[in-house]
């Protein structure tokens, strides 16, 4: 998996939703969803500051830092479904901007790689897991009802939590829209 690395300051995947397709296919419908989670993330992360990464309502709840590193797995599993690749663990402790940046990445590349399936190529589509000597394999369908909707239920907890903590998201976001606007 490669990661395109923007300029500092350069734009990021996901600012604003890109075009639809033009055909309806399982692939570009399930893309789209994929792109969905990319812009609400976009903007549910956008102006976070190291002053909310702690935040948390109670004290058995994840700090916004720690609901970023899950969604950051989430995106992995589903770019991994799409590859049919196993999951493993994340490499180490990543800075804000780095899971920012690499959630963005792994859904932007989800998303390309299901806009150019062919065929029955969904059915081949699986989410591995390994835990020890066992494997456990889930169809597509799993990765619907599953990472990709708990990522967008994520995102939503990431954006009450920054409001909580007083840096709500900017004005101006349109989620039916796909778009910031003035």
């Amino acid at each position: 998996m490669s990661f395109k690395i923007f300029a500092q300051n350069a734009e990021l995947p996901y600012h604003q939703i890109p075009e639809y397709p033009e055909l309806y296919t399982k692939y570009t419908v399930a893309a789209r969803m994929v792109d969905g989670l990319g812009f609400r993330y976009y903007w549910a992360t956008e102006g976070l500051t190291e002053k909310e990464m702690d935040y948390k309502p109670a004290e058995d709840v994840r700090s916004i830092k720690e609901t970023l590193e899950h969604i950051y797995g989430l995106s992995r599993t589903i770019v991994n479904s799409v590859l049919s690749k196993m999951n493993s663990a994340p490499e180490g402790e990543l800075t804000y901007e780095e899971l920012r940046l690499r959630t963005l990445e792994n859904i932007r590349l989800a998303s390309e790689l299901l806009k150019k399936g062919k065929d029955d190529e969904m059915n081949g589509y699986k989410i591995i897991f390994r835990n020890g000597d066992d494997t456990t394999v889930f169809p597509f369908w799993n990765m619907l009802n599953g990472p990709i909707e708990d990522a967008v239920y994520h995102t939503g907890q990431v954006v009450a939590f920054r409001r909580a903590a007083g840096n709500p998201i900017p004005s101006g976001v349109r989620m039916l829209m796909g778009q910031k606007v003035e």
